[in-house]
């Protein structure tokens, strides 16, 4: 397994903003696997509170390789929320790495709030103290209440790629969606983020319904390490330049 990094960028400007740290595969006797595969065989077998805390460390080593103001979002499992232990290891993975707690983001899924009686809300409570950012993934699709976002002081939510295609094709229901989840973060002082942005079209519709960061195939593909690192330190080059 290793991790792939896409870029996440500013909407007005298309400066990068941070990447993405995603999981990979690449199996010698199947060639490379579907994430969409191995993630449900690793959460059924309780394998993947190991595989992530693996990426967790994995990613905030590389990201402390990158400029100071790169930050690397990484996707968190209920499970190892779940886990009274966790923000030790979130503790641990920033100390190990030498990487500042505010350039870390964890992505969280709406489905982690669905089970009650596990503490969550102490953990992501203890994960905010840290400095850390969250960021509420894929919100809309799943068991959506305001409550938890009036809770929990996320700094991003990433509006899924069905809503930005659709939003793109004129589908009233998706730019009402879009609009909604825009105008209910302005208020609270969080950041959109439009994932799977592929064309120019989606582009254009997202920066005008106010999106303020995108992420996409048309910014750029999940890169190998050594091409994201390239990339980000390119960014600093540039500014200097400037």
């Amino acid at each position: 397994m290793h991790l792939e990094y896409q870029p996440i960028v500013d909407t007005d400007t298309t400066m990068l903003q941070g990447f993405e740290a995603l999981l990979r595969w690449r199996s010698a006797d199947l060639g490379d696997v579907s994430p969409a595969k191995f993630i449900p065989i690793a959460q059924e077998t309780r394998l993947i509170a190991p595989i992530g805390d693996w990426v967790l460390r994995t990613a905030c080593r590389e990201a402390a390789r990158w400029p100071a103001n790169v930050r690397v979002a990484v996707n968190v499992s209920p499970e190892q929320l779940y886990n009274p232990g966790f923000v030790a290891m979130v503790t641990a993975a920033l100390a190990n790495a030498d990487l500042a707690p505010e350039r870390l983001e964890l992505e969280v899924t709406e489905g982690l709030f669905l089970h009650k009686g596990h503490g969550v809300g102490i953990v992501l409570d203890r994960i905010l103290k840290l400095g850390v950012r969250l960021s509420l993934d894929d919100f809309g699709t799943g068991q959506s209440s305001l409550g938890y976002l009036s809770r929990t002081r996320f700094s991003s939510i990433k509006i899924d790629r069905s809503f930005v295609e659709a939003a793109s094709h004129g589908g009233r229901e998706a730019l009402a969606i879009i609009r909604a989840v825009v105008a209910l973060a302005h208020s609270l002082g969080i950041a959109t983020t439009a994932e799977g942005v592929e064309t120019e079209a989606e582009r254009r519709i997202v920066e005008a319904l106010g999106c303020t960061r995108a992420q996409g195939y048309l910014f750029g593909r999940p890169l190998p390490v050594e091409e994201a690192r390239a990339l980000a330190n390119e960014l600093v080059t540039t500014i200097i330049a400037a």
